[in-house]
């Protein structure tokens, strides 16, 4: 792996059996229109030393835990998701880092095991969905969860979730929902000013932030005129996110999501095991064939590095054996292939 691009991943997810189970008491056999994906840590090394990630930082996607409808039952598979993701860190240290879940819609209760992942377990961050059953991130109320996550400059993975609304038949949420979730909260925060009160926290939108980069200046003007801010404020605002380039690296998508974030602030992010391995691959063939070496370096690793100093001081990873390389390789040479023959032409 020593010619691979070192990636850090700060957009995977897992899968445990003990989430399963719980989703599947509940009668939860699919998250965002997509049935759950097989995981485990064997499979997610795999698929690592294929895109050529040297570390991922691990998420429970959505539903989270707020599915669960006893405020208790939501903290306790919290606490045991969180203890679950720091023992599997703590056995693969260069490979797995974690965003802590957290029991949302419940502030109080997040805000405890925000502080006990945060100070007691080591998380590199939390997770919070952009809404929670209905409310969104920066709605009112939330303020004594922002103060624990600013006092501890924490960074926020901010997660899409089905909206709170029915779907539309023929589109699955994962492929358009998702995207209008994150911008939503996205618009709130702002809108409502929380990073501008809490500024140590550091928010990574998903999937490139959904539809926020492509309409910032629409949104911007909206904010100003409801509120009387200036839409340069505004704007500022919201390049003070950070993007992941999960299912969002396209020749399409890309150059506006580059035109858009703060230098440092777009980081590489794979989506897996929700999106297959394919479609990482796909993905990731675009942000490397679409970028010069110097901004291919950046969203690779340096940029994560600077959010996540400790994965800065690199530790030996584990070389593949020589027919492992020899077949992962001949996969990204044929990923390559099929993402240059799908790109539209010219006309």
């Amino acid at each position: 792996m020593t010619s691979a691009p070192r990636r850090i991943d700060v957009h995977q997810h897992l899968v445990p059996p003990l989430y399963r189970d719980a989703l599947a008491k509940s009668g939860i056999v699919d998250a965002g229109g997509r049935a759950l994906p097989d995981w485990s840590a064997g499979a997610a090394l795999e698929q690592m030393d294929l895109l050529g990630t040297e570390t991922a930082i691990l998420s429970v996607s959505t539903p989270g835990t707020g599915f669960l409808g006893d405020p208790g039952e939501a903290a306790d598979l919290a606490r045991r998701l969180n203890d679950l993701s720091a023992a599997l860190t703590a056995e693969h240290p260069s490979r797995f880092g974690w965003f802590a879940t957290l029991p949302m819609p419940e502030v109080t209760a997040s805000a405890r095991e925000a502080e006990r992942a945060l100070t007691e377990l080591g998380a590199d961050g939390v997770t919070l969905l952009a809404n929670n059953q209905g409310p969104y991130l920066g709605a009112d109320g939330q303020d004594a969860l922002w103060r624990v996550l600013d006092e501890h400059g924490a960074v926020v993975f901010v997660h899409p979730a089905d909206l709170p609304a029915p779907a539309v038949e023929g589109i699955p949420p994962f492929a358009a929902d998702f995207l209008l979730d994150t911008t939503r909260a996205a618009y709130l925060l702002v809108r409502n000013g929380v990073p501008r009160r809490y500024p140590n926290i550091r928010f990574v939108l998903s999937h490139g932030g959904g539809f926020l980069p492509y309409a910032s200046h629409r949104m911007a003007v909206a904010i100003a005129a409801d509120i009387g801010r200036g839409p340069r404020d505004v704007l500022e605002d919201f390049q003070g996110f950070y993007f992941d380039t999960a299912l969002s690296s396209s020749p399409a998508a890309l150059p506006t999501l580059l035109a858009f974030a703060r230098p440092g602030h777009v980081l590489f992010g794979s989506d897996w095991p929700f999106a297959p391995a394919a479609a990482g691959q796909y993905f990731a063939n675009g942000l490397d064939d679409g970028v010069d070496a110097g901004t291919l370096a950046a969203v690779n690793r340096a940029n994560a590095e600077a959010l996540f100093p400790r994965l800065a001081q690199g530790a030996p990873v584990p070389v593949p054996s020589r027919p492992v390389r020899l077949r992962q390789s001949a996969q990204r040479a044929g990923a390559r292939l099929f993402f240059k023959l799908v790109q539209p032409r010219a006309k």
